[in-house]
């Protein structure tokens, strides 16, 4: 998602700073409707919303995410554009548009920098808290939980599907060894510690993909990708483009088959569309997206 600085208002309620990754190409490409209805699926800050809101007259935009303090920041956000924004608190896979179609949808995927940079969500290996990792904190399973009860094989293999990580198995070995852990630091520790030198590269932190691992399976995130990519090309009007920004290899390879398989859509992008070298100046974090665009064909 998009790189966000938390502050506090008056009311110490959460208010992010947005900004939305790859905005420009996705608000032209998506060819904003007068009048026309919008599904932000992963609204974060409001950031892509506000955008489309203000593309053409008498645009409204339904706004979803699970993360209750983003929805809640998107609240305040986008307040000015009063009953023309709904919001619905939930995982964009259970979402059920009724008879409800929409001009365009959009999916920014991933973590966003609010939740990365607040410690007690338990996101970063570089901040000290609790292992947690929820997006909902509706739900039971957090990382604390995976990293202290799950046995040897599991971990191992959640460590290699959902982080792609080569060392598996030795760094699941040292996890059962070592555990149980409390904090999202001392796990990291342990890692880099049990890290030999010629498997370390001086561009990510060898917990990277661990870390990256334990939060898409605490949170269900490829299998929620999946299951909203099935459901979405069903709720689009005739016409109606579907953007998706990726943000790891799992995600877009997933993007990339669901919209070229699916027989209600025509894909607009041959290639993933990429930040421009200003957009990376502007917000390092936004060097992995990959914006995928497809439309709706008329029935």
């Amino acid at each position: 998602m998009a790189q966000t600085d938390v502050k506090r208002n008056q009311e110490e309620a959460p208010v992010f700073q947005h900004v939305p990754v790859l905005a420009t190409e996705t608000i032209a490409r998506l060819e904003i409707r007068p009048g026309g209805h919008y599904l932000d699926a992963t609204v974060g800050a409001g950031g892509h919303s506000l955008l489309i809101l203000a593309a053409a007259p008498e645009v409204r935009v339904t706004a979803i995410d699970r993360d209750e303090i983003a929805l809640a920041t998107a609240k305040v956000n986008l307040a000015t554009y009063g009953d023309r924004v709904q919001f619905w608190h939930g995982n964009f896979a259970e979402y059920d548009p009724g008879k409800t179609r929409f001009d365009g949808i959009i999916a920014d995927l991933g973590i966003s920098s609010g939740q990365i940079d607040t410690p007690e969500r338990g996101f970063s290996f570089r901040l000290q808290g609790d292992l947690d990792m929820r997006m909902d904190s509706r739900q039971s399973l957090t990382a604390a939980e995976i990293v202290n009860s799950w046995d040897e094989t599991e971990l191992a293999d959640l460590f290699y599907r959902y982080g792609e990580e080569r060392r598996s198995r030795q760094i699941a070995q040292m996890v059962v060894r070592r555990r149980p852990f409390k904090t999202t630091t001392e796990l990291a520790e342990a890692i880099a510690a049990s890290t030999p030198r010629r498997y370390r590269t001086y561009s990510i932190h060898p917990a990277t993909r661990v870390f990256q691992a334990l939060r898409m399976a605490v949170n269900l995130e490829l299998e929620a990708v999946e299951t909203f990519l099935d459901k979405a090309p069903l709720w689009l009007a005739s016409q109606g483009k579907i953007a998706a920004i990726s943000f790891h290899s799992l995600e877009d390879r997933l993007v990339k088959h669901k919209l070229r398989d699916s027989p209600l859509l025509l894909v607009l992008t041959k290639k993933p569309i990429r930040p421009s070298a200003e957009e990376l100046a502007r917000n390092p974090r936004s060097r992995s997206a990959k914006l995928r665009i497809a439309e709706r064909l008329t029935p």
